[in-house]
């Protein structure tokens, strides 16, 4: 790179992303400070070392073009997952009966590696390569199903670590990046729809059993084998003669009765899947995120403790080193997953329209580069890296606030953690990669 080229570096991008990191870092201290003023915790230090080594990591990807990356994305990818298959198989178990941070971790000294945050990257980046080298292949149907493979392989794995939270973030990922990528809107609409409806039959029996506590034959049929069986047949059967009457006569509605008979079949043998591979804490999230209320001493206590802070912290907040909820520990994770209400309690409404500012200024500027970057490599990593960021932020802050189930998403760039931090900051490495690059061909 040349004088010329670092002023064509995405500033707005690499501040904002800056800033967060700073804020993070300051919350982390206040999140170790007891109500003597005494700090308890370290982790602000190791957040600083991680913050740094991203910061170099940040600028050195940036400094590298993008595109040298397009032939090595298939090794990154294939590396990425071995390590899955390894973490998976002997990784260090973290917190798996709580709301904090769930999974696997890899010791390394004193450090932990969280490979699956690394996943997201090389995901990204080898099917953005996929969906790049197949722009010109017409069957559609090959091109969407082998995008869904290469999403769901990493994804599988890490949710049998367990980590079900950040798996999730897969999908959106998924979406995305093939919505950009010139796939029909009625696939994109078909997967977004699967997962709906999964996430809705999953629901309806928990919640008509612990929060209404009565059963309704109709509601608890989803859990009944037989029922599935025979729907899963009726739904395959009435899909075939679609499919043929499709084929045969060209009418528009057949499409349509196999696009709605399949995504049902898909949706209920999912819903039953998760109720048999889901484990009882991750089913409890899912309640409490209906009615807190239900457990407001164990699984809702997050909730409720998190909605508090938020609310105390009023307009302006309590001030920095000031919040109760986080000296007095009633909020647990509270520099990880719920670092977004410990800032609240301190910095207020007006602070959490600070945070909202800079997380919309990062999405916007990966929008606008999709829009503006000649590559369609780089437009499809833009692509994935705003799914990424987006998502993170609305899972997390949605659920300090009780508006989303408790996940163990982090929110990228303040929440406590190493390895989530890497992944951020490289994500903004490459997108001012590509900035700089754009109207290169």
């Amino acid at each position: 790179m040349n004088i010329r080229d670092y002023l064509e570096i995405d500033f707005p991008l690499f501040l904002a992303s800056l800033v967060l990191t700073v804020i993070g870092i300051l919350f982390i201290y206040s999140s170790g400070v007891t109500p003597l003023g005494v700090q308890v915790s370290n982790e602000y230090t190791r957040q600083i070392i991680w913050a740094a080594a991203g910061i170099v990591i940040l600028l050195t990807i940036s400094l590298v073009n993008y595109k040298r990356i397009y032939d090595f994305s298939i090794y990154l990818y294939a590396g990425v997952l071995l390590l899955l298959i390894y973490t998976c198989t002997f990784g260090r178990m973290v917190n798996p009966d709580s709301a904090g941070i769930g999974g696997r971790w890899i010791n390394i000294g004193n450090f932990s590696l969280q490979p699956s945050e690394f996943a997201k990257i090389t995901t990204i980046l080898f099917l953005a390569r996929y969906l790049d080298f197949t722009k010109h292949n017409n069957n559609v149907i090959i091109r969407f199903a082998i995008s869904c493979i290469i999403v769901l392989v990493p994804m599988f794995i890490i949710t049998i670590q367990p980590d079900l939270g950040t798996a999730l973030v897969f999908i959106p990922i998924l979406l995305t990046m093939t919505f950009i990528g010139g796939i029909p809107m009625r696939y994109v609409v078909f997967l977004a729809g699967c997962v709906v409806l999964v996430s809705l039959m999953t629901l309806l029996p928990l919640w008509q059993q612990i929060i209404l506590r009565e059963e309704f034959p109709s509601i608890m049929i989803l859990l009944n084998p037989r029922f599935i069986l025979i729907s899963l047949l009726v739904f395959s059967f009435v899909a075939g003669i679609s499919y043929f009457g499709h084929n045969r006569y060209r009418k528009q509605y057949f499409f349509w009765i196999c696009y709605m008979a399949i995504m049902l079949s898909i949706s209920l043998a999912g819903s039953f899947i998760a109720h048999k591979v889901l484990r009882e804490y991750q089913l409890m999230r899912l309640i409490v995120f209906l009615d807190p209320q239900v457990d407001p001493r164990g699984s809702g206590w997050h909730i409720i403790q998190s909605m508090t802070a938020i609310g105390s912290g009023g307009m302006m907040g309590k001030g920095f080193l000031q919040g109760t909820q986080s000296q007095y520990r009633f909020l647990p994770t509270q520099s990880t997953d719920f670092i977004f209400s410990i800032f609240s309690e301190e910095w207020g409404f007006l602070g959490g329209l600070l945070i909202i500012a800079l997380f919309l200024l990062i999405c916007l500027r990966l929008i606008r580069l999709i829009r503006i970057t000649s590559d369609t490599f780089g437009a499809y990593i833009a692509a994935g890296l705003a799914a990424l960021y987006g998502f993170h932020f609305f899972i997390n802050t949605g659920m300090a606030m009780g508006i989303m189930p408790i996940t163990g998403i982090p929110l990228l760039f303040m929440s406590y953690g190493g390895s989530a931090l890497i992944t951020a900051m490289a994500g903004i490495g490459l997108a001012m990669s590509i900035h700089v690059r754009r109207f290169d061909r």
